[in-house]
């Protein structure tokens, strides 16, 4: 069964607090997963989440700051001591090849897994599947940061009713999803685009171009909004966004789901940071992201 959700494993940024838990991501994508920026304490949330060593296809690093990547260290051994058998692709900063390789050897263990190591110099695609290409776009921050954005390649949505017409039915219907054209009518008369779905993940950044490039037209944009609007010269000091600015950029961008994360302990209310996306003027679905959360993709329009 075709899964699409987002699992939430640690939403606090540099200072863990009782009820938040370093960051750590987990996407599913059908049958595959990606696990975005395991920081300390995500192989214990990947336990309390219902997520294995075994869901793993790929790992997602930001940058080498240590709520973003303390983690690594755990979860490659996990991937090991579980013998997962298939390929486990894990992704960084080049510029972080020292830190990568100091995490994934930090102490002694028998490596029993496929680590792939495929460091990220530049914008653009680092891997393409038939289910989806995965790119990345350099980000605003004191350390080389990357966020990264998944895009669905477009399908077709048959039309029952111009299939009806032209007495097209039954296997005939997947004949010509698969020929593009039968008895003289084309698949393009019975059908229209349906929009590949797209993902993004955006962490520690000031604004900048490849944060809106990231989020555009995007049906789930993950963005972190570690501080609130009335600290943006923190914000900006130490390459991070406020709730308000997040939210612009999912306003611009045209995002269906918002998911604001990567908290400063300096605040108590989380509904602070709603508001102030709110008015900032976006107006689709937002989530204020908790530990242990599950989200799904938008469904389709």
């Amino acid at each position: 069964m075709s899964v699409r959700e987002f699992v939430v494993l640690g939403t606090a940024s540099q200072v863990p607090t009782r009820h938040r838990n370093h960051n750590g991501y987990l996407l599913r994508w059908d049958g595959e997963g990606i696990l975005f920026d395991p920081g300390e304490g995500t192989q214990r949330q990947m336990l309390r989440a219902g997520v294995a060593a075994h869901d793993i296809d790929r790992i997602c690093v930001t940058h080498f700051h240590g709520d973003h990547s303390l983690g690594l260290a755990g979860v490659i051994q996990r991937i090991n001591l579980d013998q997962v058998p298939h390929p486990v692709t894990a992704h960084y900063p080049a510029s972080g090849q020292r830190f990568f390789e100091r995490l994934r050897y930090a102490t002694a263990y028998r490596e029993r897994a496929d680590i792939v190591e495929a460091p990220v110099a530049a914008d653009g695609p680092v891997a393409e599947t038939p289910g989806y290409t995965l790119e990345a776009r350099r980000l605003s921050h004191p350390v080389e940061s990357f966020g990264y954005r998944l895009t669905e390649p477009d399908g077709r949505r048959m039309l029952p009713a111009r299939l009806a017409a032209h007495g097209i039915q039954g296997p005939d219907v997947g004949i010509l999803q698969r020929e593009g054209v039968l008895r003289g009518v084309r698949l393009d008369e019975v059908s229209e685009v349906r929009r590949g779905q797209r993902f993004a993940f955006v962490m520690d950044t000031r604004l900048c171009d490849g944060a809106h490039a990231l989020a555009e037209g995007c049906d789930l944009l993950v963005i972190e909004s570690t501080f609130l609007d009335e600290d943006t010269d923190l914000a900006v000091e130490h390459g991070h966004l406020t709730a308000g600015q997040a939210a612009s950029v999912a306003r611009d961008a045209g995002v269906r789901h918002l998911v604001l994360t990567h908290f400063s302990q300096r605040y108590a209310d989380p509904a602070a940071f709603e508001r102030q996306a709110r008015a900032a003027g976006f107006d689709g679905e937002l989530t204020i992201a908790e530990d242990l959360v599950r989200i799904p993709l938008p469904k389709r329009p």
